[in-house]
C-alpha cells in the first residue's frame, strides 16, 4: 500500500506542477506565434527594401534568410525563459557553448553546408541564372539556400547539390561573360587553295549577325592529316547553351556554302 500512496503523490504532484505550469507554457507558445509573425512580416520587409536596392539575388536571399534565423533564435530564448523560469540567457548561452561542440560533431555536415552557402551567397560569382558546370554537374542555377543549391539541367532534370560540393570543388561558370569563345575545325584536301579558302571562311564567318565581329575571327591553318588540311576557326558569340549552337549551326552552313561556291570545291566541313 505505501508504494501506491508514494505513486499516487507522485503523480499527484506532477499533474499540480503541471497545471501550474499551464500558464506560463501558453505564454511561451504565444510568443512562438507571435514570432511567427514578425519573422513573417520582417521577410516581406526586407523582400521590399531589398527589391529597391542594387543586390544580387543571392544577396536578398542571404538577408532575408538571415533576418528570419535572427528573428526566430531571439523568439525561442525568450520562449524557453519564460517555459523555464529558473534559465536565464547567460545558463542559456552557457548550455549552447558546452552542446555546440557535440552538436557540431553530429551535425558536421550540416553546419559545413550552411556555411558554405554563406559564402556562396556573399561572393560575386555563379549568381541564380548563371549556368555552372562541376563534378558531372551542369545546368542553370535556380535558387541558392543556406544548405543546397537548385541546379536545373538542360534536359530539364532538377539536381539539388550540397553547397559544400559548389565550395570546395572548382566551378566552371559559362556565363560568367556575356560573350565566349568558340572553334571549329574545317578539313580542306590538300590541293586547295589555302589563302582563298581561308579568306572565304573568314568572310563568312563575320558576315554572321550572331557572331561579335569586333572581337574578331581567326582563321588558322593548323594540321595536316593525309592528304586533308584542317583549319581551326575561331569567333566570339553569346555564351548561353542557344546562342551557342544557333551559331554553331549557322557557321556551318555558312562555311560549307562559301567553299562550294569557290572555283573548285575545297572540302567538307568537319
Amino acid at each position: 500500500m505505501n508504494a501506491f500512496e508514494t505513486l499516487h503523490r507522485q503523480i499527484d504532484a506532477m499533474a499540480q506542477g503541471f497545471v501550474a505550469q499551464v500558464p506560463t507554457l501558453a505564454i511561451a507558445v504565444a510568443i512562438i506565434l507571435i514570432t511567427w509573425l514578425v519573422a513573417r512580416s520582417a521577410v516581406r520587409i526586407a523582400d521590399r527594401l531589398t527589391s529597391k536596392a542594387p543586390m544580387r539575388d543571392n544577396l536578398k536571399q542571404l538577408s532575408e534568410t538571415l533576418v528570419r534565423l535572427a528573428i526566430w533564435l531571439i523568439g525561442l530564448m525568450i520562449a524557453a525563459t519564460v517555459a523555464m523560469p529558473g534559465l536565464t540567457p547567460a545558463s542559456l548561452f552557457a548550455g549552447l557553448g558546452i552542446g555546440a561542440v557535440a552538436i557540431g560533431f553530429a551535425f558536421q555536415d550540416i553546419f559545413q553546408n550552411f556555411l558554405a552557402g554563406v559564402l556562396i551567397m556573399l561572393r560575386d560569382k555563379m549568381r541564380i541564372g548563371d549556368l555552372i558546370v562541376c563534378q558531372g554537374i551542369n545546368g542553370r542555377v535556380e535558387r541558392i539556400t543556406l544548405r543546397e543549391t537548385h541546379v536545373r539541367a538542360p534536359s530539364n532534370e532538377l539536381t539539388i547539390v550540397p553547397n559544400a560540393i559548389l565550395f570546395k570543388n572548382p566551378v566552371e561558370v559559362l556565363t560568367d561573360s556575356p560573350l565566349r569563345r568558340f572553334e571549329l575545325v574545317v578539313n580542306l584536301p590538300d590541293d586547295a587553295d589555302l589563302d582563298a579558302a581561308t579568306q572565304a571562311i573568314h568572310t563568312a564567318v563575320r558576315e554572321i549577325d550572331t557572331v561579335a565581329s569586333e572581337r574578331g575571327v581567326d582563321v588558322y591553318a593548323q594540321d595536316m592529316k593525309g592528304k586533308s588540311v584542317e583549319v581551326l576557326v575561331r569567333w566570339w558569340a553569346g555564351s548561353r547553351p542557344h546562342d551557342m549552337r544557333a551559331t554553331r549551326d549557322a557557321i556551318i552552313r555558312k562555311v560549307r556554302a562559301a567553299i562550294a561556291a569557290l572555283p573548285d570545291r575545297l572540302g567538307e566541313t568537319a
